[in-house]
């Protein structure tokens, strides 16, 4: 069970974790009040007890009484292995954060007057990005007197959102950058990436 000192530390270790539960719960001794609504280890009702007849499962039970929903009437208590809990939910949020630091961002240059076998080429690559489950950061380079026709890269940009519209979606819309024309195309959410197909056999 986590008692006495170990129960700041336990409270000050989950928020710095990012755990579920927030530095303000209360376990144990801490939760005084004269009644609970008491849930055992497997999610069971047990009902409404006095908080020594908790406190006196939870010892014999060798886990922690853990007060889950303090704004309920009586307040809703679990009975738990709290450093088991704190631990597996400092995993998961790790886990979360690796997870959304998995998308990343390709990028992918075009001219405003590129040549169909050069725009083929490029659309292949973001094509090959969306299917990874990668984000394209798409810029459209105007030099010279091609910056007076945005026009030009708004309309490549919009063709090449068409193209691919079955692996992805335009995240960020076109839009000015200095010189550059800027949009983001993001893959669909339901979309699984891609995985490079095995050679079948061939009959001899």
């Amino acid at each position: 069970m986590v008692c006495g000192h170990q129960v700041e530390q336990a409270r000050q270790h989950t928020s710095d974790q990012g755990g579920h539960i927030s530095s303000e719960t209360r376990i144990n001794e801490r939760i005084r009040v004269p009644e609970v609504r008491l849930v055992g280890p497997n999610g069971e009702q047990v009902g409404i007890v006095r908080i020594e007849d908790a406190l006196r499962l939870a010892q014999e039970a060798d886990l922690d009484l853990v007060e889950v929903a303090p704004q309920a009437r009586p307040p809703v208590c679990k009975l738990m292995d709290f450093g088991k809990f704190k631990y597996e939910s400092a995993q998961k949020a790790r886990e979360s954060r690796r997870n959304q630091q998995l998308t990343v961002i390709k990028e992918q240059k075009l001219r405003p007057k590129i040549d169909q076998h050069d725009y083929e080429t490029k659309k292949g690559h973001v094509s090959r990005f969306l299917a990874a489950g990668n984000k394209v950061k798409v810029t459209i380079m105007f030099r010279g007197r091609e910056q007076s026709r945005p026009e030009l890269g708004f309309r490549l940009l919009q063709k090449l959102s068409e193209d691919v519209a079955e692996l992805g979606y335009v995240e960020a819309s076109p839009k000015q950058d200095g010189r550059n024309m800027i949009m983001v195309l993001a893959p669909h959410k339901n979309a699984k990436p891609k995985q490079k197909a095995a050679k079948e056999p061939v009959d001899s």
